[in-house]
């Protein structure tokens, strides 16, 4: 029973992590087509918000790389999975933080700051669904 618990409080919590990356998404999306005429569609919400869900739920709960102490004394290794989610994640929040700033005091930026949140967002994102996928596929 208590495994039946916690498959769903895991499950639970991924796609709580998939709908923040949706809503950050969402925000960027409207920070930048707002700046940007050409991105207003409807179209390009959804996929900022897909490209967020998608980023968060794989790359911020990344399984981690299995411990194997001779190794660990011989080589020190950077884990590419761990390194790529904590920079990805990062960069992602940081640039909706930035947006939501913007929309909540209506300031209108220079154009070369919203391409910059927008690179910001779609790099993080990229680097989320990266090292969620390299996460998955070595366990």
């Amino acid at each position: 029973m208590r495994s039946r618990v916690r498959k769903f409080a895991h499950v639970l919590e991924r796609f709580g992590l998939a709908l923040a990356g949706a809503a950050s998404g969402l925000f960027v999306a409207i920070h930048v087509g707002s700046s940007v005429s050409a991105l207003t569609s409807q179209a390009f919400l959804l996929i900022m918000m897909l490209g967020g869900a998608i980023g968060f739920y794989l790359g911020i709960d990344t399984p981690p790389k299995l411990f194997h102490p001779k190794e660990a004394a011989s080589t020190r290794k950077i884990d590419a999975a761990e390194l790529l989610s904590a920079i990805g994640t990062f960069l992602a929040t940081m640039v909706a933080f930035f947006s939501v700033g913007v929309v909540v005091l209506r300031s209108e930026p220079d154009i070369a700051w919203t391409a910059a949140i927008m690179a910001g967002w779609v790099l993080g994102v990229a680097m989320q669904i990266v090292a969620g996928t390299i996460a998955r596929t070595r366990v």
